[in-house]
Formats: structure tokens, sequence, C-alpha cells
């Protein structure tokens, strides 16, 4: 039976918490994610070039292209090789996009500036997680030696709203914090099956396992953060859901039905968005009144 991508996602915060405290296991499941994949064109000008757990996300322009997520620095070659795989360069990428500050979806970032030049664009939140190399972090894992990657630094600081541009193409950001404070969802639009669709680059929504929700001292508005990000996802038009977990968007899935031909395009999906929300808000909820349960106890 094939899991869901809703599942995967929600139960991830307490696979990384257990893989932390057991190094086997978390060598096991970050080594599966850093496996190869193959590259393959989404809608439009929008490519998949990630590993096979950790997405990366090239859109192309005639001008140079956009990456969205480099995950690991070790997939970093991942995503090379399947740019070229599909006709692009890596020294081409302009601008580095990013879902949200984590090991595993930006611990690749130094190295593709060193590899490229390219200029880094991320929120002010998570461009403060980037440089700290995950140490600054709102979770139980901040500290944790395997969480940490190479610092880097951004080169442009966006906020709630701003645009970024590049050879005709425009993605507007949307700071969605909660997963890390300066979580950002990307969306732009494309011309697919002759007709115009809304692309969403979700950010996450994971709660972490061990995570405190109310009074964290490391993040004081969590919760009400994460309550204004579930508004501002809900409102958001979205015909093509994608996630930085390839098993978020069941990424396999579609890719297959899309390579046999399968029309109208697999990845054109309009409730995707709206049940990760949902099942994002079900787990806050529940921790909320875990914790209040505790609270009374005490």
């Amino acid at each position: 039976m094939k899991s869901s991508g809703f599942c995967f996602a929600f139960t991830l915060g307490s696979a990384l918490a257990t893989s932390a405290a057991d190094g086997t296991n978390w060598k096991r499941v970050f080594d599966a994610w850093k496996a190869p994949c193959d590259p393959f064109r989404i809608a439009s000008n929008v490519y998949y070039v990630g590993a096979s757990g950790v997405s990366s996300f090239l859109i192309a322009t005639r001008e140079g292209h956009v990456l969205i997520d480099t995950g690991f620095e070790e997939t970093v070659g991942v995503i090379r090789t399947n740019m070229a795989r599909l006709g692009f360069r890596i020294e081409d990428v302009k601008l580095l996009l990013s879902s949200h500050a984590h090991m595993d979806h930006v611990g690749g970032h130094a190295l593709m500036k060193e590899l490229t030049g390219v200029k880094i664009v991320m929120s002010e939140a998570d461009a403060a997680l980037l440089a700290s190399g995950g140490t600054n972090d709102i979770g139980p894992m901040a500290s944790d030696q395997m969480m940490v990657y190479r610092p880097a630094r951004a080169d442009r600081i966006v906020r709630d709203g701003d645009s970024v541009s590049l050879g005709g193409v425009t993605l507007t950001c949307h700071l969605t914090p909660g997963h890390t404070r300066g979580a950002t969802t990307w969306t732009m639009p494309v011309e697919e099956d002759e007709r115009r669709v809304n692309v969403v680059f979700f950010s996450s929504l994971t709660l972490l396992e061990g995570t405190r929700l109310r009074g964290n001292p490391k993040y004081r508005t969590l919760v009400e953060d994460y309550r204004a990000t579930f508004a501002k996802l809900r409102a958001l038009p979205c015909d093509i859901f994608l996630a930085p977990h390839a098993g978020m968007f069941g990424m396999a899935d579609k890719a297959a039905r899309a390579a046999r031909g399968e029309r109208p395009n697999p990845f054109i999906d309009h409730t995707s968005l709206l049940k990760a929300v949902s099942a994002a808000e079900t787990v806050v909820n529940a921790q909320l009144a875990k914790e209040s349960s505790a609270a009374k106890l005490n």
C-alpha cells in the first residue's frame, strides 16, 4: 500500500527526533533521501532536479536559472548531474531560493555558491539560521551536531510579498513561519495545458517532535505564527503543489504518470495544499491539547 504524502510529512518530525537519538537510524534516513533519481519536467519551465527524498526545483529562463533548495551538501552533485541530463548547466543558476533553512534543504548552499557564484535570496529569519549553520533553530535538535551544516551568507533579504524576477519569470515570497521562523512559500504562474496555472512551492508545516508550542523560549510567537500561516496558505490559489520533500507531494507517482503521457498534467492538483494545511493544523492542535493537559497536572 502506498503511504499518503501527508502522512509522510507529519510523521517526519517524529522520525527525525528518533534518528537524532540514534546515529545509525539518522544516517539511514538521510542516506535514503540523498539517493539520486531521474530529473523531469513538472510543468512549463519548472523541473525537478533534486534527489529521491529532498526536493530541488529548477525554474529555467532565457537569462539564467532559479533554483529552490540544494538539499544536503552531498546532493549538489545530484543537482549538477540532473541539470546536465536535462540540457542545463549548473553554472547558469543565478538565484538560489529556499523553502526553509534546515540542513536537508540548505546544506548545499555554501557549496553551490562556491561553484557558481549564485546569489542567495532568503527571509531575514532564515538568513540568520543559514548564517549559523543550523545552530540557531527553534527545535530540540538545534544543538545536535548531526543537524548542522556549513554556514552561508544571504545576498538579498526578502519580506512578505516581495518578488524575485529573472528572465521574464517572477516568483512571489510568502512568509509562512512555523516550521522555522523564516520558512518561505514561493508562488509563480505558468502556462500549462494551454492555460494559466498557479504553482506553489510549499515551505513545510511539520512540527518537529519535542518542539514546545506554548511558551517556547526560542520562539514566543510560535502558536500565533502557525495560526497565521494556516490562514495565509489556505488563501493562496494553488493548481500545482510542490514541497521540499518528494513524499509530501506524491512526486514518484505523479512523475510516473506524466512519463506515461497522462493528460491533463498529473501535477495539476487543486486540493493538496489545503490537505497539507489541515493535516498540519490537526498535529498542532493535538500538541496544544497535550501541553494544556500537562499544565493542568502540574
